[in-house]
């Protein structure tokens, strides 16, 4: 009899081992999917604070009448699908909505060049200092994000996460990615040289 107890002993002490490690594993992948929500609502905070700047952007350029309205449009219209995609969540919708809106905006200023008191108008100043800020914050936030998605995406398919993870439904990310010409810098002479 003091066999079968020992054996019930060691058996409940290894179940108690076994589930708090379970629990540990969940936790860390809870954790792990929080931190990806994390650094998504700081992106997005900046995407709404950007998304908010560019009508008055868009505005004080509008006020000298020979700047380019195509280019004003194109902005227009890549700031409402930045906002879809970005109220949407859509992480695969945002990243060539981001491509294009950057490509707009980087034309709007190329072609400020041309306007000389356009460049020296104060609000065009600010506006344009706010817009590159906003911009490298949105990069450094991204990289952030994008290394939580990493984590989680390796969590949730190492072993013995995988286990965990496939029980409670935690799912694979998608990185945040606004495509090669965003990593080849803006090419001023080719912007001003477009119609």
């Amino acid at each position: 009899m003091a066999t079968a107890q020992v054996l019930l002993v060691v058996l409940a002490a290894v179940a108690l081992v076994l589930m708090v490690y379970a629990v540990m594993l969940y936790n860390g992948l809870v954790t792990v999917k929080n931190n990806v929500a994390r650094a998504w609502a700081n992106i997005d905070v900046l995407l709404k604070q950007r998304h908010d700047e560019l009508p008055r952007l868009v505005e004080v350029c509008k006020a000298y009448r020979d700047f380019e309205h195509d280019t004003l449009v194109q902005v227009t219209e890549a700031r409402s699908r930045v906002a879809r995609a970005r109220e949407a969540m859509d992480v695969a919708a945002l990243g060539p909505a981001e491509a294009a809106l950057r490509v707009g905006v980087a034309r709007v200023f190329a072609l400020a060049e041309r306007y000389p008191d356009l460049k020296a108008n104060a609000n065009f100043m600010r506006l344009q200092h706010r817009i590159t800020e906003l911009e490298n914050a949105i990069a450094d936030r991204r990289e952030l994000y994008n290394d939580s998605v990493n984590i989680n995406n390796t969590r949730i398919e190492q072993f013995p996460d995988v286990l965990v993870a496939r029980s409670f439904r935690f799912r694979e990310r998608r990185l945040l990615e606004f495509g090669a010409g965003e990593k080849s810098g803006v090419d001023l002479g080719a912007l001003l040289a477009q119609k």
